[in-house]
C-alpha cells in the first residue's frame, strides 16, 4: 500500500499561488466527517474495497467455447472479415449470445465490462442485415464515445460490404446527422437524447428499425435517460427484436425488460466485479498534503505509459489536464463540455500514445476499449462502486497486466 510517507512534508504552497491547486476542491465539516459542496461523500469508505495486491498470472477457470466463429451460420464474407481481424474463439458473452441473436430472438445479456459485448451483436445484426438489405438497426448507448466505437467496431467487422451507419449524438451538428439518416443507413447508433431530437424532427423514422439495442442500459438509466428510453422503445415496431446488453441489472433495468423484451433469452458471464488482472492499491493523502503533487510524482515515474486520471467534475478534470500540461506533461482532458469533435481528437491522441494522460469524468468509465492502458488513477473518489468498477476496468485488458490507483484524504 503506498502510505506516502515520503510527502508528508509536502509544502501547501505551489506554482498556483499560496493554496495547492485542489481540482475544484470545497469541503464543510460534518459531524461524521467531511462534505464537498454539492456531493455527499459516505460516512465511512471501505478502503479494502479498492485493495487487490493479489495478481493472477495463470488461468484458474478455462473457458472452453461451444463454437468458432467459423461455426456460426454467418456471411462467408463476415467469417472472412472476423478472421482478418485474428478473432478465431468467441467470448464467453459472444458464444452464449450470438446464436440467439441469428435466431432472431429477445436476448438480455449481463457480462463484465471488457467482455467482447459489443461484438456479441454486432456480428449476428450485420449478418442480419445482408440478408435483407431492409433490415435498420438501432443501437442506444450513453455516451458519444461508446457511439463513436461501436461505429468504428462496426467497420471493422463489414470491411467493404454494403452496409452503412449513422452516429447521431449530442455535442457535434445535426445536419450532417440529418443527411446522413436520409441516406437510410443500415445501422443507427446514438444516444437517447439526439434520437429523441432527430424523431421530433421526423428524420428518423421507428418504423424503418426491426432491431433495437440498449448498450450499457443501466449507465443510461443512470443518467437520466429513463424517460428517452421508454418513449423510443414505446415507438418501435411490436415485432421487433430488442437487445439488451449491461453489467449490471437493477430493479428499473427489469422493468423495461418486462414493458419491452418478449420471453427474452437471459445470458450471464459475469465473474466477478473486477478482472484479476488489475492490481488495485490506495494512496493515502496526509494531513496537510497535495493530492497534485503526488499526482506528478507518480506520473514522472516511467511505468506510468499511459494513464487514465478521473476526475469528478467537468470545471475540476478541465482544471487537472491544464496544470498538469503547464508543468510539462502531455495531457488530455475529456468531459461534457467539450463537443464532440474536441473530444474525439483527445481520444484519439491518447490512443496513439501522443499524449501520456488522459483526464477524464466518469463519461469515459463505460465502454472505451483503449490498448495498453498502464494505470487508471481515481484523483477524486467514485461515487459508488459501481463507478469505480468501471473505471478501472480501462486498464488490465486483453489478458494484459494493469494498475489502478485511488487517492484517499
Amino acid at each position: 500500500m503506498y502510505r506516502n510517507s515520503n510527502y508528508s512534508r509536502v509544502s501547501r504552497r505551489t506554482r498556483f499561488g499560496a493554496r495547492p491547486y485542489s481540482g475544484g476542491r470545497a469541503y464543510a465539516p460534518r459531524r461524521n466527517g467531511f462534505q464537498k459542496r454539492g456531493y455527499s461523500l459516505p460516512a465511512k469508505i471501505d478502503l479494502s474495497r479498492y485493495i487487490n495486491k493479489a495478481v493472477i498470472t495463470e488461468t484458474v477457470e478455462h473457458f472452453v467455447p461451444e463454437h468458432r466463429f467459423a461455426d456460426f451460420s454467418l456471411d462467408e464474407r463476415v467469417k472472412a472479415n472476423i478472421a482478418a481481424k485474428g478473432y478465431l474463439e468467441p467470448t464467453p458473452v459472444q458464444d452464449r449470445a450470438i446464436p440467439h441473436v441469428l435466431r432472431g430472438e429477445d436476448v438480455v445479456g449481463i457480462a463484465n465490462t471488457g467482455t467482447g459485448k459489443t461484438a456479441a451483436f454486432l456480428i449476428p445484426l450485420l449478418n442480419k442485415t445482408l440478408l435483407d438489405r431492409r433490415q435498420g438497426v438501432l443501437v442506444m448507448v450513453p455516451t458519444r464515445e461508446l457511439a463513436q466505437q461501436i461505429t468504428e467496431e462496426l467497420r471493422g467487422f463489414a470491411g467493404r460490404l454494403p452496409v452503412h451507419a449513422a452516429v447521431c449524438v449530442g455535442g457535434a451538428g445535426i445536419g450532417g446527422q440529418i443527411a446522413a439518416l436520409r441516406r437510410r443507413p443500415q445501422f443507427v447508433i446514438g444516444t437517447p437524447g439526439r434520437l429523441k431530437d432527430l424523431l421530433e424532427r421526423r428524420v428518423l423514422i421507428l418504423s424503418d428499425f426491426e432491431t433495437v439495442v440498449l448498450d450499457e442500459a443501466d449507465r443510461m438509466l443512470d443518467m437520466g435517460f429513463i424517460h428517452d428510453m421508454r418513449n423510443i422503445l414505446s415507438r418501435m415496431p411490436a415485432s421487433r427484436q430488442t437487445l439488451f446488453f449491461s453489467a449490471t441489472l437493477s430493479r428499473d433495468i427489469e422493468k423495461l425488460i418486462g414493458e419491452f423484451l418478449r420471453e427474452p433469452v437471459r445470458i450471464s458471464v459475469k465473474t466477478q466485479d473486477v478482472a484479476a488482472s488489475i492490481e488495485q492499491d490506495i494512496v493515502k493523502v496526509p494531513p496537510g498534503g497535495n493530492k497534485f503533487v503526488l499526482l506528478k510524482e507518480f506520473l514522472s515515474r516511467p511505468e506510468f505509459e499511459k494513464v487514465l486520471v478521473f476526475g469528478r467534475t467537468k470545471h475540476g478534470v478541465e482544471k487537472l489536464a491544464k496544470a498538469l500540461s503547464a508543468d510539462g506533461f502531455r495531457a488530455e482532458s475529456i468531459h461534457g463540455n467539450k463537443t464532440q469533435g474536441r473530444r474525439q481528437k483527445a481520444l484519439d491522441l491518447f490512443k496513439r500514445d501522443h499524449v501520456q494522460v488522459l483526464v477524464a469524468t466518469d463519461v469515459a468509465a463505460r465502454g472505451l476499449d483503449i490498448d495498453g492502458v498502464s494505470h487508471v488513477i481515481n484523483f477524486d473518489l467514485p461515487a459508488t462502486h459501481e463507478d469505480y468498477v468501471h473505471r478501472i476496468g480501462r486498464t488490465g485488458r486483453a489478458g494484459k497486466k494493469g494498475k489502478a490507483l485511488t487517492f484517499v484524504e
